[in-house]
């Protein structure tokens, strides 16, 4: 069974603002002064943010597969709830640490229903 954290609506959408942002500034930039190839650096900002709104869109915060908790980043980190040793909540964030990774899960970041989901599954490992 594949569960899904999700992300808080309003940080993808504040991500979505900034690259719009970036967008609109570079555009007014190039129409001002085409000659300069460094407002095009606004562009490449712009799509920067625009990729990593698309990227947390599509993979969402956390995964849970087969016990296997994975923290969607470019480069994902995981952590089998099987090696797990220990679970730290510090502040309304969780510190999961096994051997050989720890994984920060900020709390703030996760949206309301999907942090119950989150909540129960780290409950159940505790009872266990």
């Amino acid at each position: 069974m594949k569960i899904q954290i999700r992300y808080k609506r309003l940080h993808l959408r504040w991500i979505f603002v900034f690259g719009l942002f970036w967008l609109v500034l570079g555009i007014i930039a190039i129409t001002n002064n085409f000659e300069n190839y460094l407002n095009y650096g606004y562009l490449i900002v712009a799509l920067l943010y625009f990729g990593i709104y698309f990227f947390k869109s599509k993979k969402q915060y956390l995964t849970f597969e087969n016990n296997v908790i994975t923290l969607n980043k470019l480069i994902p980190k995981k952590i089998n709830l099987a090696d797990l040793k220990q679970l730290k909540k510090n502040g309304k964030d969780y510190i999961l640490k096994s051997d050989i990774e720890v994984l920060y899960i900020k709390t703030r970041l996760i949206d309301k229903n999907s942090r119950k989901d989150l909540n129960t599954i780290l409950k159940n490992w505790k009872a266990n």
